[in-house]
């Protein structure tokens, strides 16, 4: 039997902060339901409707002067967003800037920092990146004109699930002097391994090599030191842990070091130019002395207020040492809980891909079942428990601290039991 039970989740509940009741949670059969699908799409926050028509309403009231007159004008929104950002993944409010979506924004910094030359000209990923990273490095390699062999894969060892640090360390040091670029996920979103982005990032660093990260699964679910680490950039979306919205605004992070340093490239627009001359008009560029440098167009107000609403219930959260504390706790009592069941009957069992050890992970768990996983997650889905399937073969939980509890936990553990008997597995 389970070593945790019912009584012990309820006692944690009772005795951990939770901002649970800042969310609207769905409801299934007139009951909460138990939402552990986080890493693919974060709840509403109860602010958030407020937020957005107090735009609307400033745009009804003011028109094109809401730019300039209204309480947060338009014309500076994104400064309310960018400080707060900057605290999630560890970095100086001046190094993080709101805008674009991801995709959008990991071309724009690839065409900054991927400029290949002479022998150096090959980018390393994972051999199971996120589809649209292998689709932007891939495109990146063709815009040069370059052979797709320059994108080098790197996998785990036969048998394995997870890569090591040392295969990463290894490569990028035997590939020295070709590697151009490190562009890597965080956390896979396959198997919710965190990589370990300050030794990969110094290794890059010492042959030559420009870093990269896509944190679409890290920010708000891990804890990181973006400046410290001197990670070159990263790019990242907020409708996940950050809980946006569909098609939420993305976020940029650019190492300071970058800032004002000659000889690198970037596309240039209106909303890059130095913000103290930029409604002057004048015809020469001149960037902005901060991340925002990057940006291109007008700032898209509406998902900006949607994803304020979510920051300002991280404010009251923080700080993320905190978070990270309670997600923890509850990915260590959903790995017990999986485990246990695994162990109480003969009919399905459960391999855990993503790693044990706490530093090496965040709160997503990716679960394999030997048999009948998508009709466990089917059964699931039909009763009240959200979770999301991955291709081939993977069942992904994230019990997300915000908004889920220990009690959300366990019942995840007992809808398990309740799908083997019910689908007479």
């Amino acid at each position: 039997m389970a070593t945790i039970h019912k009584s012990d989740c309820l006692f944690l509940d009772n005795n951990t902060p939770s901002f649970r009741h800042h969310f609207f949670i769905p409801q299934h059969k007139g009951q909460d339901v138990r939402y552990f699908c986080g890493n693919s799409l974060g709840l509403q926050p109860k602010n958030t409707p407020a937020y957005v028509q107090e735009e609307l309403l400033k745009w009804q009231e003011f028109g094109v002067e809401g730019h300039f007159h209204a309480v947060n004008p338009w014309k500076s929104y994104e400064l309310l967003v960018n400080e707060q950002s900057a605290e999630l993944v560890g970095a100086l409010p001046h190094e993080v800037v709101v805008m674009n979506s991801l995709t959008v924004n990991l071309h724009l910094f690839m065409l900054s920092f991927y400029r290949p030359f002479g022998r150096r000209r090959k980018i390393l990923i994972e051999s199971d990146a996120f589809p649209s990273d292998r689709y932007a490095v891939h495109s990146q390699v063709r815009l040069y004109g370059l052979d797709p062999s320059c994108v080098v894969e790197v996998a785990p060892r036969e048998g394995e699930h997870l890569l090591r640090t040392e295969d990463l360390i290894q490569t990028i040091e035997q590939l020295d002097e070709e590697l151009a670029l490190v562009m890597l996920s965080g956390v896979n979103y396959y198997t919710g391994q965190f990589y370990n982005m300050p030794e990969i990032t110094k290794a890059g660093h010492r042959v030559g090599a420009r870093v990269g990260f896509d944190l679409a699964h890290a920010a708000g679910n891990t804890l990181m030191h973006l400046h410290e680490w001197e990670v070159d950039f990263a790019v990242w979306c907020t409708y996940k842990y950050l809980n946006s919205g569909p098609g939420g605004v993305a976020c940029a992070f650019v190492h300071e070091k970058h800032h004002q340093k000659p000889g690198i490239p970037r596309l240039e627009g209106w909303w890059g130019h130095n913000p103290l001359t930029r409604f002057k008009m004048p015809k020469q560029f001149e960037p902005a002395p901060t991340a925002e440098a990057w940006q291109l167009s007008n700032v898209p107000i509406l998902l900006m207020a949607a994803y304020r609403a979510s920051l300002d219930v991280f404010k009251a959260a923080m700080p993320m040492s905190n978070l990270h504390e309670k997600s923890r706790m509850l990915t260590r009592t959903m790995e017990t809980l999986v485990r246990a069941f695994s162990q109480e009957q003969h009919a399905v069992n459960v391999q855990i891909l993503t790693p044990t050890a706490e530093e090496e992970r965040g709160c997503q768990l990716s679960l394999v079942f030997d048999k009948h996983g998508r009709e466990i997650h089917q059964y699931l889905s039909q009763n009240g428990v959200v979770t999301d399937w991955r291709e081939p073969d993977v069942v992904r939980v994230a019990p997300v601290p915000l908004y889920n509890t220990f009690e959300d936990v366990y019942a995840f553990y007992e809808a398990l039991h309740q799908a083997v008997k019910d689908l007479r597995l």
